[in-house]
């Protein structure tokens, strides 16, 4: 064999060898910025729990503000009127008059 030919074939195989440890780290990387982009702290999946959760509290909040805004109103039917607060007592609380018997039926 000539020493060119050898030469060359040798700057080749480096050539090779220099692509594929290139190739092969660059794959790494890549699967490892992948895993951390869908299974990291702050991933994709990580993402949509907070995403739904979220929604869950967004459905919380408002229905707690009915119920508050239902109890307000509610509140200021007692304060104003005496009828309500007796028909509250009266179904709530199951008060009666001293000369009234109270019948409590299950539902």
């Amino acid at each position: 064999m000539y020493p060119q030919n050898l030469l060359r074939r040798q700057v080749v195989e480096e050539k090779k060898k220099r692509t594929l440890g290139l190739f092969t780290g660059l794959t790494v990387v890549v699967v490892y910025l992948f895993w951390i982009f869908l299974f990291g702290e702050d991933g994709i999946i990580k993402f949509s729990e907070l995403k739904k959760r979220r929604i869950e509290v967004m459905d919380d909040v408002a229905r707690l503000q009915q119920q508050n805004i239902r109890l307000k109103e509610e509140i200021r039917l007692l304060e104003e009127n005496g009828f309500a607060v007796e028909r509250y007592a009266r179904e709530e609380l199951n008060l009666s008059r001293p000369d009234e018997y109270v019948f409590i039926f299950d539902k």
